[in-house]
């Protein structure tokens, strides 16, 4: 928490329960379709500009358009992540600092060896998985992973 005083910042450190037992509201989260919606109201509506053409895109599955994504900021089926690849992708990359594959739940601060640690685990569980499922060229790049990573 920053807060500003008589022009003196300061700032404190809480975890999310402290904040809580401190009375301060916290929201950790921001729902995935506010965090869309929010940034797609900054994009240019396609669907505007196919209209002009006489095409307004839509999912061949569901229906659903681009412009209903905009106002609703939710999507109508799986499909629909395909369908509007080209516009959501931006806005994927800029919610989430440039990424667009994930790559678990470890903090980016956390210190190096601890993501290495935890990404070897999910390796070798990966590993464990193929060779159960004898899946030996999965296993086999599974164990090349995990030995490059050592």
């Amino acid at each position: 928490m920053t807060e500003i005083s008589e022009g003196v910042r300061s700032e404190l450190h809480l975890c999310e329960q402290c904040a809580q037992e401190e009375g301060i509201a916290v929201k950790s989260h921001i729902p995935l379709n506010e965090l869309l919606s929010t940034l797609l109201a900054s994009q240019p509506d396609e669907d505007e500009l196919s209209a002009e053409s006489g095409q307004v895109q839509s999912c061949p599955h569901c229906g659903f358009s681009l412009h209903q994504f905009r106002k609703e900021a939710v999507l109508g089926c799986p499909y629909d992540y395909e369908m509007f690849e080209k516009s959501l992708l931006p806005v994927i990359e800029r919610a989430q600092n440039g990424q667009t594959v994930h790559t678990g739940k470890v903090p980016s601060k956390t210190p190096h060896d601890t993501r290495k640690q935890v990404r070897l685990s999910a390796l070798r569980r990966q590993l464990e998985t193929a060779v159960k499922n004898e899946d030996y060229e999965k296993a086999a790049e599974f164990r090349d992973k995990i030995n490059k990573l050592k």
